[in-house]
């Protein structure tokens, strides 16, 4: 195994970590930035108001994407790592 394959492998790695976080993360920011808003034009500073809509609508997104990142994961695990094991 090359320096050069080690890189790849670890370049292809670090792609699906940001595919597989990306929709929970764009949940996680459109949340915050709309109950961001909602408090500074309500003037209500609540700290649960933040915590409780963003966690509900990571777990929904979670649920939804499920079957997306385990695809994904397992992919590169089948095309990536599995061959780079056995030597093909």
């Amino acid at each position: 195994m090359t320096e050069a394959m080690i890189f790849d492998t670890l370049r292809q790695g670090l792609w699906v970590a940001v595919l597989i976080s990306a929709p929970l993360l764009a949940v996680a920011l459109v949340a915050g930035v709309i109950v961001g808003l909602f408090q500074a034009l309500t003037s209500i500073q609540e700290t649960t108001l933040t915590f409780v809509p963003k966690a509900g609508l990571m777990m929904v997104t979670f649920w939804v994407s499920m079957s997306f990142m385990t695809a994904t994961l397992v992919s590169f695990f089948t095309d990536t790592i599995i061959p780079q094991i056995a030597g093909f």
